[in-house]
């Protein structure tokens, strides 16, 4: 006995019903040309995801339900069955759900039993677990369907194993992290190593505010050997052939696709995250301060690679502290990215501000050049419609080293979970590589100069960095330490050798810029503890682990 499977790895928009179910239908289409006796698609693929509250309105999930219903009068054609995620409602209670649709009926259905509820996902407020799935007969073979979380816990393969499923198919909605995929396929070998079963692991592609799905979906045979690896980040289906022997059924494709090395993956994650936040809200481009500095440049090409040259608008704002070497690595790295670039001096407004305020000194002065720039950009983009992009890095954003309404102020930041050290890696990786999937040039994206100077915002004389900083490579290690272990001061010493007093002066720092970050615009989480999604602190907080 024989089966065919097409997996498809697909895009999709939140509450794009209608959009969502048209492209489902699409992909079908091209399955059924390959003979595809079944079509396997994602998590909540119909309503895309996450859904958060939107699933909260009767309306949506009624127009959810009947788009479902639509796409099961589709399969009346005489075509391949389909296998897709969607919401059931049932005896006032809301699922999130999976449904088998052939011969123009839902001919099966299951609920997601394990709900996650830590990190960036929250679905026990919003779903009631399901009951422990049967395997769905079909055609002649047992399916199991766990729905990404089920697969993370034991009981629900154990279950589908026990009453005598054939093959485990799981849908998911796996957002992208660092070393995600080796963490993903360890967790698929031991459930197929626990039940003997071949399973297909199936996620989506795509970015949804400040997550992005890197798809990366695969199969593993019994035995735990990885037959089919799907590339990351592209959409894609792969027709995969099935086999019943005299121990099951077994997977006979033979497709491995390679996954993103590090950073590539990191690069091409804030690539995907920019671009589909960018289209999907309708913004016609984005425009952004290029300073001459590292994050600018690397924030500048992570847009042209995603969005293309003629969707990027640079603008170097330069004040009285700008040096002439800024402008130089400005201009130089907007022409090799081929961008738009002007230039627009910010002293004329200082020198007003200067006489509104009667001389201001110090800090105040330092954050009303920050705030006039910010000022500049959105009255472009209010005039021209781009988007406001912002260049500030995760270890800036963690002490504090920005300015509230001013270089925080924005739509959207590409660099948002990224320490400088990663920045550091990035841009130097850019300028050796070009991403497959980049809209941008060849060669090098920024002078070698923005990477090798000392970092400086440039807002009084002589100004580094590491005049108000520790070393960015300690400074990250102790960062490290403290957001995504949620080490103490103590701990976070011991591993990094730094003195402690050192660190709980950056634990204050880090406590003290809650309010700022609460402010902040969305960005792309590539960490484990992204700031608000994952690490979510209260803003007045006495506590301290450090003196």
């Amino acid at each position: 006995m024989t089966l065919r499977i097409a997996l498809c790895q697909m895009n999709q928009r939140v509450g794009d019903l209608a959009g969502n179910a048209e492209a489902m239908l699409e992909w079908r289409a091209k399955a059924a040309a390959e003979g595809a006796d079944l079509v396997f698609f994602p998590e909540l693929q119909i309503t895309g995801y996450p859904t958060e509250d939107l699933v909260l309105k009767d309306e949506f999930v009624r127009r959810t339900i009947e788009a479902s219903e639509r796409l099961a009068d589709a399969t009346n054609d005489g075509g391949p069955a389909i296998l897709f995620g969607t919401l059931h409602r049932e005896e006032g209670h809301l699922f999130n759900a999976v449904m088998l649709a052939d011969k123009g009926a839902v001919v099966a259905r299951r609920l997601k039993h394990e709900l996650p509820n830590y990190g960036t996902f929250d679905e026990l407020r919003l779903f009631a677990p399901g009951p422990l799935p049967e395997p769905i007969e079909w055609d002649g073979v047992k399916l199991g369907v766990p729905i990404c979380e089920d697969i993370w816990l034991e009981p629900v393969c154990q279950h589908l194993d026990e009453a005598g499923a054939d093959i485990l198919l799981v849908p998911n909605g796996s957002p992208y992290e660092l070393n995600k995929d080796e963490i993903r396929q360890a967790l698929v070998r031991d459930r197929v190593n626990e039940t003997g079963l071949p399973l297909v692991y199936l996620n989506r592609v795509g970015g949804q505010d400040e997550l992005v799905f890197d798809g990366s979906s695969f199969v593993v045979n019994r035995g735990g050997e990885i037959v089919v690896q799907m590339r990351d980040w592209d959409e894609a289906m792969v027709v995969t052939d099935w086999e019943q022997g005299e121990h099951g059924w077994h997977c006979t494709t033979r497709d491995l696709q390679p996954l993103d090395p590090y950073p590539e993956d990191v690069y091409h994650a804030m690539m995907v995250g920019l671009g589909d936040y960018v289209n999907g809200n309708g913004f016609p481009g984005v425009i952004l301060g290029l300073s001459g500095g590292i994050d600018s440049a690397l924030s500048a090409a992570i847009a042209v690679d995603a969005l293309g040259p003629e969707r990027v608008w640079c603008v170097m704002m330069p004040s009285k502290y700008t040096s002439q070497e800024s402008l130089d690595d400005a201009r130089g790295c907007a022409e090799m990215l081929g961008c738009r670039h002007d230039e627009i001096s910010i002293v004329p407004g200082v020198e007003a501000f200067d006489e509104m305020l009667d001389d201001p000194q110090g800090l105040t002065e330092e954050n009303i050049q920050s705030r006039l720039r910010m000022v500049t950009l959105m009255a472009l983009s209010n005039s021209h419609g781009h988007m406001v992009l912002t260049t500030g890095n995760k270890s800036e954003m963690s002490v504090g080293y920005a300015t509230l309404y001013g270089d925080m102020a924005g739509g959207y930041n590409a660099l948002k979970d990224a320490y400088k050290t990663t920045v550091f890696e990035l841009s130097r990786w850019r300028n050796a590589n070009k991403p497959r999937m980049a809209l941008g040039p060849d060669g090098p994206v920024m002078p070698m100069n923005v990477i090798e100077k000392p970092p400086s915002a440039e807002l009084r004389p002589d100004q580094k960095d590491e005049d108000s900083l520790p070393a960015y490579a300690k400074l990250d290690r102790m960062l490290e330490a403290l957001i995504e272990d949620e080490a103490s001061v103590a701990e976070a010493a011991r591993r990094t050798g730094v003195d402690e007093g050192a660190v709980a002066d950056i634990e204050k720092k880090l406590l003290r810029a809650e309010y700022k970050r609460r402010q902040a615009p969305p960005g792309v989480k590539i960490g484990r503890r992204n700031f608000g999604r994952d690490r979510r602190y209260p803003i007045t907080n006495s506590f301290r682990t450090g003196k």
